[in-house]
């Protein structure tokens, strides 16, 4: 069994929507170097000029 990692020992990003700190998440794990945004809700508002960079 795996040892439990404390939520401030999980890597974090910055939301490219809101700008808010989120951290790691189970559900994220293969595909964590592409995840921009905290939320579904911030993805939905991404603004048209992030689509482009």
């Amino acid at each position: 069994m795996a040892k439990m990692r404390r939520k401030a020992d999980l890597p974090t990003k910055i939301c490219a929507t809101c700008g808010l700190s989120f951290a790691w998440r189970k559900k994220w794990a293969r595909d964590w170097d592409n995840v921009r945004y905290c939320s579904e809700r911030c993805r939905r508002n991404k603004q048209a000029g992030e689509e482009a960079g």
